[in-house]
């Protein structure tokens, strides 16, 4: 399976020799998050694909370490309305999130995804709901990537919130939509899961994000001089006097010295 010619295996990435980065516990010590799951029941998602959500969902939960002062999940589905399947206050056990997932049932309606961004952004990330402060609020929308309402303004206005935005498109997804929900790096947040045995590795994935490893530490993202880490997320930078070219990768040639100085 490819996405964009990119392998699932970037979210984790090399430390450039330049650089020093965090080893042992330091770079593994995981951090809690307020994750809700924002679930596409519409018609257009097969059953078997949904089966595909419920395992999903199911084997992350089981890779977090999850309470009341750990990692907190929601789940929310969707089609043309949105329904709260259990709110981030709601479960602190994982039998209790895993009975309730495989207990629901879909709505088979239409595809208002824009509609269940900006319930995730006002309810489910709320106090009220379970949210806490200065703790970071993470969404994977799940969907077939085909909305039927407009996604890139009201999922912009949600990262600007703070809000951490993976898009995961299932079988017969539309790359476009997924893009336009999913914060940047796109390449580490955007992910096509065609079978079961994927969706370990994005759970693999999601579980390094939130566990705070650096992501420039086993791969150098084909930065060509050096990957430097940001805030779970990673940019390529170039050695002095070089200058880095517009692919974001590569470097250019020696500057002169009236460039370096400008």
């Amino acid at each position: 399976m490819k996405l964009l010619g990119i392998s699932l295996s970037l979210l984790i990435c090399l430390a450039a020799p330049s650089k020093a980065r965090p080893q042992g516990e330091a770079a593994k010590k995981c951090k809690s998050v307020d994750l809700v799951f924002i679930i596409d029941s519409s018609r257009s998602v097969r059953s078997h694909e949904f089966e595909t959500m419920r395992k999903f969902m199911i084997n992350i939960i089981h890779t977090l370490d999850v309470g009341v002062n750990a990692t907190r999940v929601g789940v929310v589905q969707y089609s043309s309305q949105v329904q709260n399947v259990f709110s981030l206050k709601q479960f602190s056990k994982k039998q209790d999130m895993v009975k309730a997932i495989n207990e629901i049932i879909p709505l088979a309606q239409g595809t208002m995804t824009g509609l269940a961004i900006q319930y995730a952004m006002t309810v489910a990330f709320s106090k009220e709901e379970g949210a806490r402060p200065g703790i970071p609020n993470v969404a994977v929308i799940v969907t077939d990537g085909r909305p039927q309402d407009r996604v890139a303004e009201v999922a912009a206005a949600a990262r600007n919130r703070g809000i951490e935005i993976f898009a995961v498109g299932v079988a017969r997804a539309d790359m476009t939509s997924l893009r336009a929900m999913a914060s940047p790096p796109l390449e580490t947040h955007v992910f096509l899961v065609e079978s079961f045995d994927l969706i370990h590795q994005f759970g693999k994935q999601l579980q390094g994000t939130i566990c705070g490893q650096d992501p420039c530490l086993d791969s150098d993202h084909g930065c060509e001089h050096i990957c430097e880490s940001s805030q779970g997320s990673y940019h390529c930078e170039c050695l002095p006097g070089y200058r880095l070219n517009p692919d974001g990768k590569t470097c250019s040639g020696f500057l002169s010295m009236r460039d370096m100085s400008s």
